[in-house]
C-alpha cells in the first residue's frame, strides 16, 4: 500500500521551547516522574534548526510558568526569541497567582506573533474554571487571539485536569478560541464530544499517535475525518521520548483521505495563525515565511 504524502513544509502548533537551563530541569522531572528520558535533548537554536531541516515552517511553540514568579523571565525570553527567529509564532506563558497577570498579558498580545497563552493544568494545578483566570479568557477573545490547553489525563491525571473541568469553561465562554492539546489524551471520547458543540474549539495531535506508546487514540478514522478542519498537527517536540517521525507515520498509515493530510499538516494551521497573528493582512499568504533565524 502507497502510503499519503505530506504537504512540502508542514506546520508544527505544538513545539516547547524553553530557555537552556529550564529545558535541562523539564528532561530531569521527565526521567524522575515519568522514567521517561528525552530522546531529542535539543536546545531552542539546535531544536527550531531541526524542524527547519525537516521541513517544518512556521513553527508555533509554547512554555508555561510552573509556579508564581516566572512568568516575566519566560516571556522577556520569550520576546527575544520571537526577535531573532521571524518565522516563529508563540502561546507565551501565565500563572494566576502574578498579580500582574493581566497587565502582562495585555502588553504581550500587542505582539504580532503571540498567538495567546499556554496553561498546562498538570503541572500549574489549577482548574481551568478558576474564576481569576476569566478576564485572562475574556481579553483573549476581545483581541481575537488563542489560548493552548494542557487539559487532559495524559500522561498522567490530577485533581486539575479532565473534560469535566474543562465543559466548565465553555460553558461560561462558548465561542473560547482553544485549543485542547494531545486530542484531550486520555479521555478522546468526551474531549471529541465536545468539538460538535463549541465552534472555535481545536485539537491537537501531540503525543496521541505514538505507536511505541500503542498509538493510544481509540477513536475511529470516521471521527478523523468528520473533525479534519478542526486538528492540528502537533509533535510535542523536542520532549518527547521516541523519534518525532514515529507519529507522522503512525498518522499517515491511518490512509486517511489527502484533504485530511493537507488541512492537518497545513492549512488549519496557516488559517489560525492568519486570524491570530495581527501582523499580517487576512488576505496574505504566509506560505514562504521561514522559520531559520536573521
Amino acid at each position: 500500500m502507497t502510503l499519503p504524502t505530506l504537504p512540502e513544509k508542514i506546520i508544527d502548533f505544538h513545539v516547547h521551547l524553553f530557555p537552556d537551563r529550564l529545558s535541562e530541569a523539564i528532561w530531569k522531572r521527565f526521567v524522575s516522574d515519568y522514567g521517561w528520558p528525552v530522546l531529542h535533548r535539543l536546545y531552542y537554536r539546535d531544536c527550531l534548526a531541526y524542524l527547519g531541516e525537516h521541513g517544518v515552517a512556521p513553527v508555533v511553540y509554547s512554555n508555561y510558568a510552573h509556579r508564581r514568579g516566572v512568568a516575566k523571565e519566560l516571556n522577556d525570553w520569550n520576546l527575544k526569541v520571537l526577535d531573532e527567529f521571524p518565522g516563529l509564532y508563540c502561546f507565551a506563558a501565565c500563572h494566576p497567582d502574578d498579580e500582574d497577570m493581566l497587565s502582562m498579558a495585555e502588553k504581550l498580545l500587542e505582539h504580532p506573533r503571540i498567538l495567546g497563552f499556554k496553561l498546562q493544568l498538570l503541572v500549574q494545578r489549577f482548574y481551568p474554571h478558576d474564576p481569576r483566570m476569566n478576564p485572562l479568557y475574556e481579553l483573549v477573545m476581545e483581541r481575537d487571539k488563542r489560548l493552548l490547553f494542557h487539559v487532559g489525563t495524559g500522561p498522567v491525571g490530577n485533581d486539575f485536569v479532565g473534560a469535566v473541568h474543562f465543559q466548565k469553561v465553555l460553558e461560561r465562554y462558548p465561542v473560547l478560541p482553544a485549543i485542547v492539546a494531545h486530542m484531550g489524551a486520555l479521555e478522546y471520547e468526551a474531549f471529541g464530544g465536545l468539538l460538535e458543540a463549541y465552534p472555535n474549539l481545536y485539537m491537537d495531535t501531540s503525543f496521541s499517535f505514538l505507536p511505541g506508546l500503542g498509538a493510544m487514540f481509540n477513536l475511529d478514522s470516521d471521527f478523523l475525518e468528520r473533525n479534519q478542519d478542526r486538528i492540528l498537527y502537533g509533535s510535542d517536540f523536542p520532549n518527547i521520548i521516541f523519534p518525532r517521525e514515529d507519529e507522522i507515520n503512525q498518522l499517515l498509515s491511518l490512509g486517511l483521505s489527502p484533504a485530511f493530510y493537507g488541512k492537518v499538516f497545513r492549512e488549519n494551521g496557516l488559517r489560525l495563525i492568519g486570524q491570530h497573528a495581527h501582523d499580517l493582512p487576512k488576505s496574505s499568504s504566509i506560505l514562504s515565511m521561514s522559520s531559520s533565524p536573521k
